[in-house]
């Protein structure tokens, strides 16, 4: 199902911002995210257009903050269940920022990100549920060092607060 990192399930919007990964066989951690532009609305491609530095920011004032943010994730669900990915596995995508997990920093070199659209308050949906697993299950089939999932929370705690209270832990098949 991964094809020199690009899931085939997936839809591919190709971002600008991310690198080469420092070992692509030190892949060990899956980290969930939420995100949604503005921030409770989803019915648009904003969060497609921002991974992509496309992001019209004149249309919100809430865009502002964000307009000079270059960011990616490796994945983005949608609450449809749809798969978006943004970079191939094999590199390194700018989601987690100043991070440490089990002792390591820089969760970006050795982490996948995946982003759930959505926020800290409203519920996730089943469908995103099932295509995280079903997600999940192929990249562990794929990249067998896959042994930890963690919230964006807990890599940078006090900086960061998601996928937050509403996401349903024990819905995830690890």
């Amino acid at each position: 199902m991964f094809d020199k990192g690009w899931y085939s399930a997936a839809t591919h919007l190709q971002s600008p911002n991310f690198n080469k990964r420092p070992d692509v066989t030190d892949i060990s951690l899956a980290v969930i995210h939420c995100i949604s532009l503005p921030n409770g609305d989803y019915n648009n491609s904003n969060v497609e257009d921002f991974f992509q530095n496309k992001l019209d920011i004149p249309t919100y004032e809430s865009f502002a903050s964000i307009s000079e943010v270059m960011v990616s994730a490796h994945f983005f669900i949608k609450r449809s269940g749809k798969v978006v990915q943004f970079v191939s596995v094999d590199d390194r995508a700018w989601h987690a920022g100043k991070s440490n997990f089990d002792g390591r920093e820089a969760c970006n070199d050795f982490s996948i990100g995946i982003e759930l659209q959505g926020n800290e308050i409203d519920e996730f949906k089943e469908k995103q549920y099932t295509a995280l697993n079903t997600l999940l299950v192929e990249l562990k089939e794929t990249y067998p060092t896959l042994r930890n999932i963690t919230g964006h929370e807990d890599i940078a705690p006090g900086r960061k607060t998601d996928p937050g209270p509403t996401f349903e832990w024990n819905k995830v098949i690890f």
